[in-house]
């Protein structure tokens, strides 16, 4: 497994801004430094300095809780190489002749419905997934009685080179809490093209970010590993990924105490096209449920 730096795609230059974050190398060693002074911090981690636990402690008690509960969360070796099986470009042939595997045929069609950036997969922890269907003619078992509705805990799976847009989470609080691989955040100060960088720090597994309404709101999430030998604008040509753990809760969710009434904003996701540069409206769903995509691991794990 290759992991690089933000910038490090062989047709980026230090003068050409390009995807997924448009920015220099000297801009992104400056946002990096910049990242490490945010306070509260940007990143939950162990920290290892006086200064690294006093912006740590600046977090949120609701958004530490959730870091907790998650620190222990882990994707077993066999299930990571089972995901990358998955992603692969290849199908066992030299000529790719066959049809492509399960999840790497999910991010296809992806990339046909939305060209606008490099797709990723969400995975519902609860409910079901849009493309449960496809899973299911692979052979893998689904849940066909759950609902296609916004999941408060995702797993996503970030393909090598593959990116977020920009957007927003509503009025929710979140965790975003890396399983695997290596993803780079970028956070912004509010929900606009133009709008500024605030600081880009790097999740390796164990290592946690966070937003709430009010801090962190709005970011662009980033798989920086080795995108493989010919990718496309599009797809890669790789089986390396990231992936990462997503908690997001609303405000009635987070207190039994709740003056107000909640806006329940988990289910609509703000965001900004990376084409037309405008904001448009998410519906929340996820691509595959945990019960279709544990099947298919299990399944690949049982043909070795």
């Amino acid at each position: 497994m290759t992991s690089t730096t933000t910038l490090d795609r062989a047709a980026r230059s230090a003068t050409k801004p390009a995807p997924p974050f448009y920015i220099t190398r000297q801009e992104e060693r400056r946002l990096r430094m910049k990242a490490e002074r945010l306070s509260p911090s940007l990143v939950i981690d162990q920290p290892s300095s006086f200064d690294e636990y006093t912006r740590q402690l600046m977090v949120p008690p609701a958004v530490m809780d959730l870091a907790r509960k998650a620190s222990g969360i882990r994707l077993a070796t066999w299930e990571v190489q089972a995901i990358r099986e998955l992603l692969d470009p290849g199908t066992g042939s030299e000529d790719r002749s066959e049809r492509p595997r399960l999840l790497r045929e999910i991010l296809i069609a992806k990339a046909a419905a939305d060209p606008s950036h490099p797709p990723y997969i969400r995975v519902a922890c609860t409910g079901r997934g849009l493309y449960d269907d496809r899973a299911r003619a692979f052979g893998h078992d689904t849940d066909t009685d759950a609902d296609l509705v916004g999941s408060p805990v995702v797993l996503e799976i970030w393909p090598a080179q593959h990116y977020s847009p920009m957007h927003s989470h509503g009025q929710t609080t979140g965790i975003i809490h890396c399983l695997a691989g290596q993803l780079d955040v970028m956070s912004y100060s509010h929900l606009s093209w133009d709008a500024e960088k605030r600081g880009l720090a790097t999740l390796t597994p164990g290592r946690c970010a966070w937003l709430t309404k009010e801090t962190y709101a709005v970011h662009k999430v980033f798989c920086p590993m080795d995108g493989g030998p010919q990718p496309t604008p599009l797809l890669n040509d790789t089986g390396d990924f990231a992936a990462s753990f997503h908690v997001y809760l609303n405000e009635d969710e987070l207190t039994l105490d709740a003056y107000e009434p909640s806006v329940l904003s988990r289910d609509k996701f703000h965001y900004i096209h990376e084409h037309t540069h405008m904001e448009s409206i998410f519906e929340t769903y996820s691509d595959l449920s945990w019960t279709a995509l544990r099947k298919a691991l299990v399944d690949v794990a049982a043909r070795w």
